[in-house]
Parts: C-alpha cells; structure tokens; sequence
C-alpha cells in the first residue's frame, strides 16, 4: 500500500503537534507534507510574562521541525481547497495533491475597540510594558481591563491584571484596577472550582471586579456598561479572535470551521480535518487546539491503515493561571463547551510545568532544549 499523502496546513501549536503525532503514529504510512508561510514556530503561551520580565517567545526554525519528522517544507500559504478533486491551492499557484488535510492555520485578530490597546501574544511586551511604567511613575491611576463578548482565551487578561496589581504594590503605587467580562462567571469555560478561585485572587488584589457586563468604549478614556460610563486612564482588552473563512470548506459562525467531534471537516469525505483555533469549536486555548490535533492525527493514521477508528475527541482543558506570585494549574473536562468537574492545584498535575500541556509537543521541545543545551 502505498504511503498516503498528507498535507499539514498551519506551523501552530495544534499544527506542530499533528505533524509529531503523525509521526509517531504512522511513520512510513504517510508521506507528510507542511505548508505554512512562516519559517519559525513562535511558542507564544508565556508571552504574557514579557511586560514584566525580560522574557521573550521561543522560536524554533520550521526547517529543524520538518527535518525531525521528515516532512517535506513548502514555504507558501493555503489559499483554497479542492475537495472534489483533493488538492490543496497554496498562494504562489501550484495544486498540491492530498489524500488527507490536517488544516490548523489558526485564526485572525481584530481590536473589539477603536479606543482600547489590545494586547496579543504577537507583540506583547511593548504596549503593555509602557502602561506598568507609567503607573509606577504615577502617570496612570485607573486602568481598566476589558474582556469583548466574542470568542477570546480570557486568561491572559485575568494575568495582566494580577501581575499588574503585584507589581505596581511592590513599588508602592495603588492604582485602580477594574476588570469587566460579559461571562456570568469568570473563567466559565473552566467551571466553578476555577471561578470560585479568580474571584478570590481579584479581590485579594483589590481589583474591581464586574461579570456579566457586556461592554462599549465609545471614546476615548470611557467604558460603558450596563448603564454606567467609567473614566479610565488607559483600556486594555485582547483581541477578538476571527475564523479565517478558508475557501473551497464550509463555515460556520463567524467564519470558523466546523468539525464533528473526530474532528472532521462535514462535506469532504472523510478526508479534511481540522484543529485549534480556525475550528468552531467554542475553547480557544493552545491545549485544546493539541488534542483536536491528535484525534485528527488518530484518524487519518487510520485512513493510512494504522489502527482502529479512534474514539471521539473528548477535551479536557489544562492550563497554568499566572497570578504574579505562585501559578496555579487548572483542569476541567469540557461539555457542550462549558467546563465540568474542574479542580484547581498549587502544583502541576501534569508532567511538567507547562502552560500548555501537548502530548507530543512538550515532550519534543523538551528534547530540544536538552540538545541545545548539551
């Protein structure tokens, strides 16, 4: 039987973690090709940390990557997809033949706001790192952090707001901090346990704290919600994360891809999967983004005539809180997008003290930093 053909589209956390998993599962059953622009995989989950540290991003050259897994690097973006013929439209022209897509291109950003700074992992340490400046040099007395009620990873935010109150106390500054979200509860897609847990630390930090509040910056300085206008120096809010509408593939709201819970894009046989942020599925986070990556992996391992059918997917979200003193680690298994049976750790339950655990990917960048090290 000869290898099948598999094109990985996208060099993101869920698509690096598909091309490993790939890897491992199948071996000389695929022949695997990348197809991603970029020519770094950019490991952005601690971003967050960099307007209060001299961290930065880690970056991995995709040629290293491909080379490991021995996948074939195309250096092009996806511009549409041919399921009746099988073939994948890359943007310098050429038709590149599939027998199964992974497709893990990850989403787009756009400012909810025209008055806020909107703070992203793909430049995070500049913007954010002038506001702590400034409050510690008493230029700035309220900053309010803002959650936009369309599809975003929340966690950053909440971060940004306990390391800024850490920080700013330790140099003797008490600025006023307001935090506002439109979920009921903060953190919903992690359940109570979590919730119960963000509202504590908030008010241990002396943060305002409004939930259910859906809310407006129709100007400069002002936040509006419900009924009330707020005064405040500075506005940071996250980006509203965007489906990226891929053409030749159907889409759903908000131009995200559907999958089914195999993680199969529905009209295309059998032989499109997707992962991660470009998918409909309501959890934008890095981990789950991996394990959508591994059942697709799982499925088309099987296409490839390497093991049974594999079950459903069945997410479970695992991150790590940054609150400016110790982390905190979170689990909750998801439902109908909305986390049940969530707990709450001091210390890792998990292997390593990961931000974003990914079965193959962690272990592998592990392994990296060991041979850069050695």
């Amino acid at each position: 039987m000869a290898a099948l053909k598999v094109i990985v589209c996208g060099s993101g956390i869920a698509g690096i973690e598909g091309l490993l998993r790939l890897r491992r599962l199948a071996r000389e059953h695929v022949e695997l090709t990348l197809l991603s622009p970029a020519d770094e995989f950019v490991y952005r989950p601690l971003a967050v940390l960099e307007p209060f540290t001299q961290a930065s991003v880690r970056r991995y050259p995709l040629a290293g990557i491909a080379a490991d897994t021995g996948a074939s690097w195309i250096r092009d973006s996806l511009i549409r997809v041919n399921t009746s013929a099988n073939r994948v439209i890359a943007g310098r022209g050429s038709a590149l033949p599939y027998d199964a897509l992974l497709l893990a291109i990850g989403a787009g950003e756009s400012p909810p706001f025209a008055h806020a700074q909107t703070f992203t992992d793909r430049d995070a340490g500049a913007g954010f790192r002038a506001i702590v400046s400034e409050i510690e040099r008493g230029e700035v007395a309220t900053v309010a952090f803002v959650v936009p009620n369309w599809p975003v990873w929340s966690i950053p935010l909440y971060e940004l707001a306990l390391m800024t109150a850490q920080r700013t106390r330790a140099a003797g500054r008490t600025p006023r901090l307001i935090f506002i979200t439109p979920e009921v509860r903060p953190l919903k897609a992690f359940g109570q346990a979590a919730g119960d847990v963000i509202t504590r630390l908030l008010a241990d930090a002396a943060i305002e704290f409004h939930t259910d509040a859906v809310a407006a910056v129709p100007e400069p300085g002002i936040v509006a919600f419900g009924g009330q206008r707020l005064h405040a120096d500075r506005i940071v809010t996250l980006p509203r994360v965007d489906g990226p509408a891929v053409q030749g593939l159907p889409a759903g709201a908000g131009w995200f891809v559907p999958v089914d819970s195999h993680c199969i894009v529905p009209g295309t046989g059998g032989r499109v999967f997707a992962a991660g942020d470009a998918t409909d599925f309501t959890v934008k986070h890095g981990g789950i983004g991996s394990q959508q990556a591994d059942t697709a992996a799982a499925g088309i391992a099987h296409l490839a005539g390497v093991g049974h059918r594999p079950p459903p997917l069945s997410p479970v979200i695992r991150s790590m809180l940054l609150t400016g003193d110790r982390p905190l680690y979170l689990v909750a298994r998801v439902v109908d997008g909305i986390g049940w049976s969530s707990e709450v750790y001091e210390e890792p339950p998990w292997a390593t003290d990961a931000k974003v655990v990914a079965e193959e990917l962690g272990p592998y960048l592990a392994g990296l930093a060991q041979r850069q090290a050695a």
